[in-house]
């Protein structure tokens, strides 16, 4: 099938490389995957599906609230998520950009639209802890995990601004992020919404609390407080999540946690990402906070931590920071826990390994 260079913008480069057509990216694309690395290949495929003739792109979910399923993502709707990031952060034409994230999902897919759409300068490196480290390049724009960020705290002097998702963004290294001259922001997406909706500053004078939507983006809750989102440009019908939230404005709103999260025990609803979040900067170990049944309570908290049991952390001091409801009653290990391919935390398939042991 013959490319379209519709979205094509003419100042787009690849690892420096400018290109004049479309044809010339995906002979280019060819030629990586001669003698290419996985990264490489995944940039290929992503390549030839976005520079075809189809209307839509298929895109894998990540699995950590689900099993992983492919769906499709209209290109259309992809094209206004990277104009609407543009807006927000004022990343123009020739913003110097770092893909270190799989383009085999949507947080690396949409650094190469942005790229391709708004005319970026964009550098490609294996996903690694290293990434932004092995190189001396200066970057405008950067996409990372946080597993990633933990690990460039020195080398993020390279970035002007810095967005982290794929996971829970630790205490500790939010504190860290204070020291850095860095723009960083956490934030909040899915797959079906071609990556973030919203945004929230983690350090400087604007460091905030809550989440704030891009542009054409709109915010409201059902009967859950779970997030409902409107966004015409980028879903053909409002998104219902399972995002329990407090809603401050359309355009503005508190995460708390999953709904299917939740711990009722005593009465009394629990999120564990909230408790997490204050012990996390106490915990070295990765740990996630969980349920189990309870005679009197109906549900009691628990904990589970990635390790052996001579590795369990001191947890007594830790837990005088929380209320009285939120302190695990039971403590539990295990070697390893269960990821996606792109790090996140399969909560529900740890919870799963846990019972076949206790």
């Amino acid at each position: 099938m013959k490319p379209t260079s519709q979205s094509l913008h003419p100042a787009f480069k690849l690892n420096g490389l400018d290109f004049s057509s479309a044809e010339e990216v995906l002979n280019f694309a060819d030629g990586l995957l001669e003698d290419g690395n996985d990264q490489e290949a995944s940039v290929v495929r992503f390549l030839e599906q976005w520079l075809d003739f189809n209307e839509t792109v298929s895109v894998k979910t990540s699995g950590s609230t689900g099993d992983p399923k492919v769906i499709e993502l209209r290109k259309e709707h992809m094209i206004n998520s990277a104009k609407a990031t543009a807006a927000y952060f004022k990343t123009g034409v020739n913003t110097r950009a770092l893909l270190c994230l799989s383009a085999d999902y949507i947080a690396g897919k949409m650094m190469l639209v942005r790229a391709m759409v708004l005319g970026w300068d964009l550098h490609i490196v294996t996903p690694s802890k290293d990434s932004l480290t092995e190189y001396d390049n200066d970057y405008d724009f950067v996409a990372m995990v946080p597993y990633q960020v933990w690990h460039s705290l020195e080398s993020l002097g390279k970035v002007k601004k810095l967005i982290i998702g794929g996971g829970r963004i630790p205490a500790e290294l939010e504190t860290k992020l204070q020291e850095v001259s860095t723009e960083a922001f956490a934030t909040y997406g899915m797959t079906e919404t071609s990556t973030h909706v919203a945004v929230r500053r983690l350090n400087g004078p604007a460091r905030s609390d809550s989440f704030s939507a891009l542009p054409d983006v709109k915010f409201s809750v059902d009967e859950r407080n779970c997030l409902l989102i409107n966004a015409p440009n980028i879903l053909d019908h409002p998104l219902t999540t399972n995002d329990v939230v407090t809603l401050n404005s359309p355009t503005n709103f508190n995460w708390h946690g999953r709904y299917d999260n939740v711990i009722n025990s005593g009465g009394i609803k629990i999120y564990p990402e909230i408790v997490e979040a204050k012990l996390s900067s106490d915990i070295s170990n990765n740990f996630l906070i969980a349920s189990e049944k309870d005679e009197e309570l109906g549900e009691r908290v628990i904990m589970v931590y990635e390790g052996n049991e001579r590795s369990a952390p001191n947890l007594s001091e830790a837990f005088r920071k929380l209320e009285p409801h939120e302190r695990p009653k039971r403590v539990y290990s295990l070697s390893r826990f269960v990821y996606t391919e792109t790090g996140k935390l399969k909560r529900q398939d740890v919870l799963k390994v846990l019972q076949k042991y206790k």
